[in-house]
C-alpha cells in the first residue's frame, strides 16, 4: 500500500524496473499537456473578462481580429482539454497502480512441468448415507 505513493515502486518491487522510465515519460507528457492547456485556457480567459469588461477592446497581440464569440469558445476548449487531461493523469496513475497490483500476485506465481492427473476414490453423500461410488477427479 505504501508503495502506491510513489509511482514506479511497485514495479521496481516486482524486480520490473525496466517499466519505470515508460512510467515517468507518460506522467511528464501529461504535465506538459495540462500545463500547456491550463495557461492558454487562462490566457483566453483573461482575454474575454478583458474584452466583456471594456467593450470588446482586444489586448492580446494576434489575437485582435477574433470576435469575442471566437475568444470565449478558444477559452471552453482549452477548459475542457485541461479538464480531459487531468481525467487522462488520474488514469495513468490508476493503470500503474493495477500494473503493479496485478504483477505482485503473480510475482511468486510458480509454472513447472510437474502437471499430473491422479484417479481416485472417494465417499460421496448420496439419498442413502454415505456410500463408495465411482468419480473422477482432477488434482493439481
Amino acid at each position: 500500500m505504501c508503495l502506491s505513493i510513489l509511482p514506479g515502486a511497485g514495479q521496481v518491487y516486482n524486480h520490473q524496473a525496466w517499466k519505470i522510465p515508460i512510467i515517468y515519460g507518460a506522467f511528464a507528457g501529461m504535465g506538459y499537456l495540462v500545463y500547456n492547456n491550463y495557461s492558454n485556457m487562462k490566457m483566453f480567459k483573461d482575454e474575454y473578462l478583458f474584452r466583456v469588461n471594456n467593450y470588446d477592446t482586444p489586448r492580446l497581440e494576434g489575437y485582435e481580429s477574433y470576435p469575442t464569440s471566437s475568444i470565449y469558445s478558444l477559452y471552453n476548449d482549452y477548459n475542457k482539454n485541461f479538464q480531459l487531461m487531468i481525467i487522462i493523469t488520474v488514469g495513468v496513475y490508476a493503470l500503474n497502480l493495477v500494473d503493479a497490483y496485478v504483477f505482485g500476485h503473480l510475482f511468486d506465481f510458480k509454472i513447472d512441468d510437474d502437471i499430473s492427473l491422479n484417479l481416485e476414490s472417494a465417499l460421496q453423500p448420496t439419498p442413502l448415507g454415505w456410500q463408495p461410488t465411482i468419480g473422477v477427479g482432477l488434482h493439481f
